[in-house]
């Protein structure tokens, strides 16, 4: 990656046309290709670039101050160009293959810890099985209670009213199995919108809040899991 910390204006042309007009900013050319310029502000977002397939190309200014300039083209006739006035820093670093993010607490991360401690939901649950599968879809998890009563269980990082009306359709669905019926519902989330809430207690479904950390046994385990 080369990063260059520069004193520039910078024009697009394209799709529309667009002008930066002088200002000291962040230049970054990636491994694969892709130019980006960032200000010091704005959070991760650059303020203008170009995305690989493209290509650059550096013309070097004659002298006496005269200007660099960087043209970045790709095949679809965009053009960036880059005009640098100062340079305050220039370096090239190797970084390297990136492994990739690996995020904590995602939907299914919550799925495979509730179907392993089912009976956080309350005692004597059991599960049938993940992924229950249906016409349209699957079913997080289908579990039973204490009584023996089918219990379809939708889990959400974050409960919206969205989760909660595909909760009612699987419900829908599986209500017509004499095999399963009745089924209740249960929508799990970690934070749960006042709308959701709203409109799965009108339906007869029960919300439960998940603490993810004490469900993984990271937080202090005085506190309860709802």
């Amino acid at each position: 990656m080369r990063l260059l910390v520069a004193r520039c204006t910078v024009d697009y042309q394209g799709r529309l046309t667009a002008h930066l007009p002088e200002a000291v900013r962040l230049i970054m050319v990636k491994a694969d290709g892709s130019v980006l310029v960032h200000a010091d502000g704005g959070s991760y977002k650059p303020l203008n670039w170009m995305s690989p397939p493209c290509w650059l190309t550096e013309h070097e200014g004659a002298g006496d101050g005269e200007p660099s300039v960087w043209v970045v083209e790709n095949k679809a006739a965009e053009r960036l160009t880059i005009t640098v006035h100062e340079v305050l820093h220039d370096s090239e670093h190797e970084l390297g293959t990136d492994p990739g993010l690996v995020k904590d607490g995602v939907e299914s991360h919550l799925q495979k810890l509730l179907a392993e401690h089912v009976e956080s939901f309350g005692p004597g649950w059991t599960l049938v099985r993940r992924e229950y599968p249906t016409a349209i879809g699957p079913v997080d998890l289908l579990c039973r209670d204490a009584d023996g009563s089918t219990v379809a269980v939708e889990i959400k990082r974050r409960g919206e009213i969205d989760g909660v009306e595909q909760l009612s359709r699987y419900l829908e669905l599986l209500n017509r199995d004499p095999l399963l019926a009745p089924v209740s519902g249960v929508f799990a989330a970690q934070e749960i919108k006042p709308q959701a809430k709203t409109l799965a207690q009108d339906r007869g479904i029960r919300c439960l809040v998940v603490d993810y950390e004490e469900l993984k046994g990271t937080s202090d385990s005085s506190q309860r899991l709802f």
